[in-house]
């Protein structure tokens, strides 16, 4: 037998094949209830994967995510959707899939297997960055090449695996291991591991920006409002956290360019939008911290 985890047949779902559609989808399900516990094991791991990165960013180091097949596309989905939720700049958080951008739909033959391309693509690694290594058998061939990269250039290194045997948890500096078990396909790590997988790659992006001041309370008060539907969520935003109408929210958010922080802080502190922004820019545009510092005032 293999000594890769996610190739081990599920002993559950030896009949999936024979049973009623609904009673498959209940052992789906049942199988994954299990892997919010196994991420639940590895919170303490977690969390120092988000303090590593928060530290990091403040350095102005930057977060890069790489992975093979499923692992690289869920590292690519959670780097693409940091710029429009927390307005950072679009080269802050960015995914590499071996095989390069075709291999986001399309099945690159070999490419996990060849240690150079890794290399290649992490060459964009500085010393304050941190390489996030992604895969569910923790054997890439291409994640070895990236973390040999990691090394030579001194970047700080995180795996995710589901393979506590899997090379990556060898060589990355911190190991995330979430043990799912067998999948309900023997081998289709894109089931309970990428699920796994997605969850921490959220708890990582999120707790980060969180730890850096990208939200006030459970607020996320630097999106970007592009569309109605984000517009919105601004006003509702600044209307609570400032404790006025809609409307006025809205009257302020026009005046300063939908910028959610700078019209709180207009409404809250009676400031005009100049002299909201410079305030903002005081305390390095953390709102808590300015809230926090007036509050002691």
């Amino acid at each position: 037998m293999s000594d890769i985890i996610t190739e081990y047949r599920n002993e559950n779902t030896k009949d999936i094949d024979i049973l009623p559609t609904i009673e498959m989808v209940k052992k789906m399900n049942d199988e994954d209830k299990l892997v919010a516990l196994a991420v639940e094991d590895e919170a303490e791991h977690i969390a120092e994967g988000i303090d590593l990165i928060a530290k990091q960013f403040l350095k102005g180091g930057k977060l890069y995510y790489f992975g093979a097949g499923t692992s690289g596309r869920l590292g690519i989905l959670d780097a693409s959707e940091c710029p429009p939720t927390f307005s950072v700049p679009k080269d802050m958080v960015t995914g590499f899939i071996a095989g390069g951008d075709k291999a986001i739909r399309h099945s690159i033959e070999g490419a996990e297997d060849n240690p150079d391309l890794g290399y290649e693509d992490a060459a964009v690694l500085k010393t304050d960055d941190v390489a996030v290594v992604i895969s569910a058998s923790g054997n890439p061939k291409y994640l070895l090449g990236v973390l040999k990269r990691a090394d030579e250039v001194g970047c700080k290194t995180i795996g995710i695996t589901c393979n506590p045997k899997g090379r990556i948890a060898d060589e990355a500096g911190l190991v995330i291991c979430v043990e799912v078990g067998p999948e309900v396909i023997a081998g289709s790590s894109r089931l309970k591991a990428g699920t796994a997988q997605k969850m921490v790659l959220n708890m990582l992006s999120t707790g980060s920006m969180i730890k850096i001041g990208k939200t006030y309370e459970n607020f996320m008060i630097d999106l970007q409002a592009v569309n109605e539907k984000l517009k919105d969520r601004a006003i509702r935003i600044v209307a609570q956290i400032a404790n006025v109408q809609y409307s006025e929210a809205l009257a302020v958010l026009l005046k300063c360019n939908w910028e959610i922080k700078t019209a709180i802080i207009s409404l809250k502190l009676g400031l005009d939008i100049e002299e909201s922004r410079a305030e903002l820019k005081k305390y390095g545009g953390v709102l808590r911290k300015l809230m926090n510092a007036r509050v002691a005032v």
